[in-house]
């Protein structure tokens, strides 16, 4: 049967993307990764640029781990053992040793009693989310949080949803204080790092509030955090914004494989009731295929990494680059949110000077996100940064002198 007036009505919506600048338009796809060598950090050739080589300041792998040499072998050595693919969702015969292995090193890494794996991160907090919610369950949220939670909310049927203003702990306990009594169940629901802005949020605030009013919820004032760009970010030895905060363990923890971890795949820790729950009742875990065994193998050679005295190393030359990035961009004279977390935005505040400067960052050789309407809020357009543990101090030091030359040139006041 012919879909042409429907295909004219999608070719109509992303022409209008294109025209108002919000279109993502076509990806750019990497042909090679040149390792690091020389001083420099390692570098990427895109379809189309020929020999043009790239920094890539905009990869969610704070570490580097994705191109360390044992994490490579140890997936290697996954696949060759095990295959290419699980062959079946896990309750029919998809789970395998190095899966359950992983679990409990991730439960061990955070101090919990259990943890479970998903195919992504995305998936994880969809199908943690919505089996939590009941009638009786009101969502509170932060206006911030990732689509994710966003998506999750509106696939849940609780009796009542409240945001709160970013990071606006008074709106989140008028909140609390406002459903105590009617509803049974309170999900507060958070980023731990935001990753448009690479702020966070006050865990040890949050939980407090949680705490607070728990006697007004029959089932609880439960708190859920998705510490995906945190877990392996961020903090002393990578435990996250609970480090960072020295707020008590969150009931509901939620992060990613895919990110410092250098992998793929997502996941959640607690209790061992709560996981149980939810293998019997998350629909993306039950549903579908798990991470490969490869990549659950790799997870743990990038975890055994993190959680050494290596990893700490690691993550303090992160810390380091970080701050050598924000004060050059001090320097520059462009206006930053300051912080530990190695996402860096360049707050342009305009939508077409976002996009010119992208475009002179990746015509010398730089690739960086530009963030725009409707994916940030009118006025708060922004280039996403992000440093990596992999990059060199020479690297931060030729991105800035492109931000200053460009600066110099075509100005961002």
């Amino acid at each position: 049967m012919p879909v042409d007036r429907l295909t004219t009505v999608l070719e109509h919506h992303v022409a209008g993307l294109q025209e108002a600048g919000t279109a993502k338009g076509a990806e750019k796809v990497v042909v090679e990764v040149r390792p690091a060598r020389g001083g420099r950090g390692p570098r990427f050739l895109l379809e189309g640029q020929g020999d043009k080589e790239f920094i890539r300041m905009n990869s969610n792998s704070y570490l580097g781990m994705g191109l360390r040499p044992e994490v490579m072998e140890a997936e290697e050595k996954g696949t060759a053992r095990y295959g290419a693919g699980p062959g079946a969702v896990r309750f029919i015969s998809g789970s395998y040793a190095p899966h359950l292995a992983l679990e409990r090193e991730l439960a061990a890494f955070h101090g919990r009693d259990a943890g479970m794996i998903f195919s992504s991160a995305y998936a994880t907090i969809v199908s943690t989310i919505v089996p939590l919610v009941t009638p009786d369950t009101v969502l509170i949220s932060d206006e911030l949080n990732h689509n994710c939670i966003i998506n999750a909310m509106r696939l849940a049927r609780p009796q009542g949803k409240a945001v709160y203003a970013h990071n606006d702990m008074a709106q989140l306990e008028a909140a609390l204080k406002d459903w105590s009594g009617k509803a049974k169940r309170a999900l507060v629901v958070t980023d731990g790092i935001f990753s448009m802005r690479g702020d966070h949020a006050p865990l040890d605030e949050v939980m407090a509030l949680c705490a607070k009013y728990d006697a007004g919820f029959e089932e609880n004032a439960v708190c859920v955090v998705d510490d995906s760009h945190g877990v392996g970010a961020f903090g002393r030895t990578g435990r996250g914004v609970e480090e960072y905060t020295g707020a008590p363990k969150v009931d509901i923890l939620v992060g990613t494989l895919g990110k410092a971890f250098g992998v793929n795949g997502g996941y959640v820790v607690g209790n061992a009731a709560t996981i149980a729950f939810l293998r019997e009742s998350s629909p993306m875990y039950i549903y579908s295929n798990p991470i490969t065994v490869g990549e659950a193998e790799a997870a743990r050679a990038a975890l055994r990494i993190v959680a050494s005295p290596e990893g700490e190393a690691l993550l303090e030359r992160l810390r380091g680059l970080t701050r050598r990035f924000e004060e050059g961009l001090g320097r520059v004279g462009i206006e930053t949110i300051p912080g530990e977390h190695p996402v860096v935005p360049l707050m342009i505040r305009d939508t077409k000077k976002t996009h010119d400067l992208v475009r002179h960052l990746f015509e010398h050789g730089v690739l960086v996100t530009g963030l725009a309407f409707p994916v940030v809020p009118r006025g708060d357009e922004e280039i996403r940064a992000q440093v990596n543990a992999d990059h060199t101090e020479s690297d931060i030091d030729y991105v800035l002198s492109v931000l200053e030359a460009y600066r110099r040139v075509e100005g961002l006041a």
